[in-house]
């Protein structure tokens, strides 16, 4: 077996002589050794070790227990299916119980019995591959994580498809859609169907904070580094490691940072502020702006070069007003969704408001019907929602519109088949009518254009 093929296991032990004894030991293993916290923390990141052995008593006052716990819950955090097993003196039971009550696996005593000591490093790999398979078994069992996205529209149904298809890569992501057009959803799409799914998903919106407090938000800061830092912070993008890290708005990234962030993206590593070391970072970056980006880089506010590494896999997403019957079909989802919450059972949709919904533009997106479908739910006085409760004038555009299907063809068909079955919610006998066809006949046409 070669040595990429062997588990890793991570010694931390600052006596050189017991680490070199332990390598020596369990040499099965591909070994990993570091003999202090922040070289262990690195070798943590960087190989995600399923076993790790330890002592307590780490420099720089190898005489206490307090960096060994220290490391202990970081490790944890970082990595909490990783199996540690603690090594104590012969008098040390009482930090080996409060080791293993914070999370450790086990615990031996020095000096231990390698053969012993061998046995529960073999116990603790077979329960971590059992709970790792466990999890893979589990995931397959979970729905498909834009299940919850509600849409007709074909262009959007290729839109979720390539994201199906990016989320398996490390590839990075670049959304790109006007605000309310759902980014955040499609991103933690991205992530859910990722094989990070199981980790973090860190978002942050570059428009949202201050620049002064951007950079610190993003790569952390060490304790002293300015006034007020009083003690030693992870940015989102260490937080994020091992996961998934959405950059919301990266069109309003400060210039100043664009440099940084493209150091990020080409080293993967990180220097939190006020600090000299380089903390290697795995995350999967996905990107979101409304803005036009090359616009941007011909204005001189946006990097060429960031956008390259940015725009790994490009999605475009389509406005509301753009996809076919969505505007009816997500009215109808919400009005069902704030009706439960606010005790409205029974209430609807009436056929004018489904003429103003289908004809209004929504330049807010799926946001703002939202939000106009809530606002209905609460102040409706009946138990049928009207053009005047949700704000809007019924539309002629839509209210005159060909739905009979006799007289369209080809993609006037589809268009009028989408529409009439988002308007009926979906009811298939009330598309017909509105279509002015039997019931068998929509039935063949939605079959002949792939809908459902």
């Amino acid at each position: 077996m070669t040595s990429e093929k062997l588990p890793h296991l991570l010694i931390v032990e600052d006596d050189r002589a017991l680490q070199k004894q332990i390598r020596w030991a369990f040499d099965q293993y591909e070994t990993l050794t570091a003999d202090d916290r922040e070289s262990a923390l690195v070798q943590v990141r960087r190989h995600r070790p399923p076993v790790v052995t330890m002592d307590l008593g780490l420099p720089p006052d190898a005489d206490s227990v307090s960096e060994g716990f220290k490391l202990l819950e970081d490790i944890l955090t970082l990595a909490p299916d990783t199996k540690i097993i603690v090594l104590t003196g012969q008098n040390d039971r009482a930090n080996a119980l409060r080791a293993v009550a914070l999370g450790a696996y086990d615990f031996f005593a020095k000096p231990f019995e390698v053969d012993m000591l061998g046995l529960t490093i073999q116990r603790a790999y077979r329960l971590y591959e059992l709970q790792q398979e466990n999890k893979r078994l589990q995931s397959m069992q979970q729905p498909d994580a834009l299940s919850g996205l509600l849409t007709r529209d074909p262009e959007l149904l290729r839109v979720c498809r390539t994201i199906e298809r990016v989320a398996v890569t490390d590839a990075t992501v670049l959304l790109l859609g006007e605000s309310g057009t759902g980014k955040e959803l499609l991103a933690r799409g991205v992530h859910q169907s990722s094989p990070r799914r199981r980790e973090r998903f860190v978002a942050i919106n570059c428009a949202a904070i201050p620049e002064n407090l951007l950079e610190s938000e993003l790569f952390g800061y060490e304790k002293g580094a300015f006034t007020g830092a009083a003690r030693t912070t992870l940015g989102k993008i260490e937080t994020a490691n091992n996961g998934t890290l959405m950059l919301d708005e990266i069109g309003d990234l400060p210039h100043s940072l664009q440099a940084k962030l493209l150091r990020f993206l080409q080293e993967r590593v990180v220097e939190r502020i006020g600090g000299r070391q380089e903390i290697p970072v795995n995350v999967r970056i996905v990107c979101a702006t409304h803005q036009d980006l090359k616009t941007l880089i011909v204005e001189g506010r946006f990097r060429e070069d960031l956008f390259y590494r940015l725009a790994e896999i490009v999605v475009n997403i389509p406005p509301l007003r753009a996809r076919s019957g969505d505007a009816a079909l997500l009215a109808h989802a919400f009005v069902r969704k704030f009706a439960e919450e606010h005790n409205r059972s029974g209430i609807s949709l009436r056929e004018d408001a489904l003429r103003a919904i289908e004809g209004h533009g929504w330049p807010g997106n799926v946001r703002e019907l939202e939000n106009c479908i809530k606002r209905a739910v609460i102040m409706a006085d009946a138990n049928q929602i009207t053009a005047a409760d949700v704000g809007l004038a019924a539309s002629e555009r839509h209210g005159g519109e060909v739905m009979d299907l006799r007289q369209a063809r080809d993609d006037a068909e589809r268009h009028a088949i989408i529409a009439a079955l988002a308007r009926a919610d979906g009811n298939v006998v009330k598309a017909s009518e509105l279509l002015g066809v039997s019931r068998p006949t929509l039935y063949d046409l939605m079959h002949r254009f792939g809908l459902k």
